[in-house]
């Protein structure tokens, strides 16, 4: 049986030329992902012709949780990165959120101009779709998130797709990704900003003709 997931969408244009698909952690949604996000940066994270794409995980039932029922994109024997991958809950989940990639591409988005990330279990799920599943894409990126010390990722060749690993990660002040021409590259920019009287460092996707 199909399963639809529920998603949030911000676009200031019905015809983008790239997109952003963003997934949330573990007990979240989409709506609960792009309101933190918006807490954050004071504002949405919107672009002129980038759509972002904020998709909410199934309920399913949750290991971890003593088999509670939560919206996870997929399912743990344990929090730990020491212990096997749940591959069966993975690959399923990978097949569901691989059908938004195709919907992007059908929509006239080249693939080369999707970006696939995520927060915490979000960003791990987004290495397994980009790595094992869609390695054109123009990206990946994950937010506190990380991979258990086997996964499967780790067995795949991977393409020069990684943006970034933690917050808190020192990189160069920018970050290109692969494009699909030298003259129209995606790229993530860091700034400062003051958050409750202290400095923070966070991220944005820039779109820049170069």
């Amino acid at each position: 049986m199909a399963v639809h997931l529920q998603r949030t969408i911000v676009a200031r244009t019905k015809k983008p030329t790239a997109s952003v698909i963003f997934l949330h952690g573990s007990g979240d949604t989409g709506q609960g992902i792009r309101a933190w996000i918006k807490d954050v940066l004071n504002q949405d994270l919107i672009f002129q012709h980038i759509r972002i794409i904020y998709p909410t995980a199934p309920l399913r039932s949750y290991t971890p949780m003593k088999q509670s029922m939560s919206n996870v994109w997929f399912d743990r024997y344990k929090i730990s990165i020491n212990c096997p991958e749940h591959l069966e809950s993975v690959d399923s989940m990978c097949h569901v959120l691989g059908s938004f990639v195709d919907e992007e591409v059908n929509a006239g988005v080249a693939k080369d101009r999707i970006i696939l990330g995520g927060f915490s279990m979000g960003g791990t799920m987004a290495m397994h779709l980009a790595y094992r599943f869609h390695q054109q894409v123009a990206g990946v990126f994950a937010l506190s998130s990380f991979l258990n010390k086997d996964s499967i990722v780790y067995q795949t060749k991977l393409p020069p797709l990684f943006a970034m690993c933690q917050l808190g990660l020192e990189m160069t002040q920018r970050e290109r990704l692969p494009c699909s021409t030298q003259t129209h590259c995606l790229y993530l920019e860091k700034w400062m900003t003051v958050r409750d009287g202290r400095n923070c460092r966070c991220w944005r996707i820039r779109d820049n003709k170069v």
